[in-house]
């Protein structure tokens, strides 16, 4: 967003809703793909709680003990109109109706925006919640899959979004080395893959995706520019259909008594590590932005850098302490009401969980803890305070070995503590003191 001093966009919309609220800066999912992170949003549940590791677990479906304490249920039976509307993706079982939603519209862009302005501008005789998903930037994923596609005698992929990164970038590409000098972000300072990178990456996210192993051996440094360009193009489109909701809540006078949330389902790599898409636990695909206003109780422009907000588990407990409701027992989250409000608990978390299909970091003021499910260098740790691009691991540096070991035992003690049979497998003990 342009209200981080980021000079490559303008989000005009996102900046006013910041600007009118509070940014968390130390926000993260729960799982970097979308339908994880999805699962979280409406239940407050870690995907693991339900077997669910990356998108196609998702075809499993979730026990039906789940759907009663989902988000729309929840506030439906508190007697609120609820609706939904564009991107979906959740797993089987969980359709927007199955978790006390009302379709508003399946279009995740303009028209989602419309139809939510118009949806607002009508009278309402009960408090409503109204969940508008649009897709971008996502569309960003389709640059490396249709070049990779082009090289294979492929044509680019047919549908809507892949269409739209192509019209994005058909123009630029043109002259591209001309075009990044001039116009692109340059590549960031964490442009390169680190030395000590978990195998696991490369075996298990890069090679099973011949598109993501392509960018990252194959893009010159103009393709990465022209990716950071591109999703700074995606991020200005959903920034305008924002626009239109937040244009049509102060038009209806219902600004100052609606509460607004925007996060994401994850992140983009953007070029760090020679990377695109999600899925790794590094900060760019796990780190997510999540912005709150309500004029009036939320106070206007406040940047929390300091707590730790897990956007899939406090969301539910959040918007539930909002709207007087109790929220489903046993969720792990924490409501935000008291940090936006300026009124921090003298206690708040120490650390979260991120989890991917293959791994799960924790992540503590200072320090980022991550470990894979196999390979070489499969634990991670880095300074973040020192090292904000992670670029050196010190999970073998013996002068670390107290903080790697303090970080082995936040993760133990939180796939106990949450029942993760998932990672129970890999996870790391410390090691046993020597014989003497």
């Amino acid at each position: 967003m342009s209200c981080t001093g980021n000079r490559w966009l303008k989000t005009p919309a996102l900046d006013r809703l910041a600007a009118s609220g509070i940014r968390f800066e130390r926000a993260y999912t729960t799982n970097p793909v979308c339908l994880p992170a999805r699962f979280s949003f409406f239940t407050g549940k870690m995907p693991s709680a339900v077997g669910i590791g990356h998108n196609g677990d998702g075809r499993k479906g979730v026990p039906k003990h789940i759907l009663p304490q989902a988000m729309g249920t929840l506030f439906r039976n508190a007697g609120y109109e609820t609706v939904y509307g564009g991107k979906v993706h959740l797993p089987r079982g969980m359709g927007i109706q199955a978790i006390g939603f009302k379709p508003l519209t399946g279009d995740r862009r303009g028209k989602l925006a419309d139809e939510c302005a118009k949806f607002l501008k009508q009278k309402h005789e009960r408090p409503f919640l109204l969940v508008a998903s649009f897709i971008n930037p996502h569309d960003i994923c389709y640059m490396a899959i249709n070049a990779h596609r082009r090289t294979q005698g492929q044509e680019p992929m047919g549908n809507q979004d892949s269409r739209i990164c192509e019209r994005v970038i058909e123009q630029p590409r043109k002259g591209l080395k001309e075009f990044a000098e001039h116009h692109c972000p340059p590549v960031p300072a964490n442009f390169e893959v680190p030395k000590l990178e978990a195998e696991c990456i490369t075996t298990h996210y890069l090679k099973r995706r011949a598109f993501r192993a392509y960018a990252r051996a194959k893009w010159p440094a103009e393709m990465w520019r022209l990716h950071r360009w591109a999703y700074c193009r995606l991020t200005e489109m959903v920034d305008k259909h924002i626009g239109t909701v937040l244009d049509a809540l102060r038009d209806a006078g219902l600004d100052g008594r609606t509460l607004v949330v925007f996060t994401s389902d994850h992140g983009d790599h953007d070029a760090a590590h020679r990377l695109e898409h999600k899925s790794i636990l590094y900060e760019e695909a796990t780190r997510i932005p999540f912005l709150m206003s309500c004029k009036g109780v939320v106070p206007a422009g406040k940047v929390d850098e300091t707590h730790l907000v897990s956007s899939g588990l406090d969301l539910l407990p959040t918007l539930c302490d909002y709207a007087g409701i109790e929220p489903p027992k046993g969720l792990h989250g924490l409501s935000l009401r008291p940090l936006a409000s300026g009124k921090p608990p003298e206690t708040w978390r120490d650390h979260l969980v991120v989890e991917t299909d293959t791994g799960r970091m924790v992540r503590t003021a200072r320090a980022k803890y991550a470990v894979y499910a196999s390979g070489a260098h499969r634990e991670q740790l880095n300074d973040l305070q020192a090292d904000p691009g992670e670029m050196h691991n010190l999970a073998d540096d013996p002068t670390h070995r107290p903080d790697l070991d303090r970080h082995r035992a936040l993760l133990r003690q939180w796939v106990e503590r949450t029942g993760d049979r998932i990672a129970a497998n890999y996870i790391v003990r410390e090691a046993p003191p020597a014989s003497r």
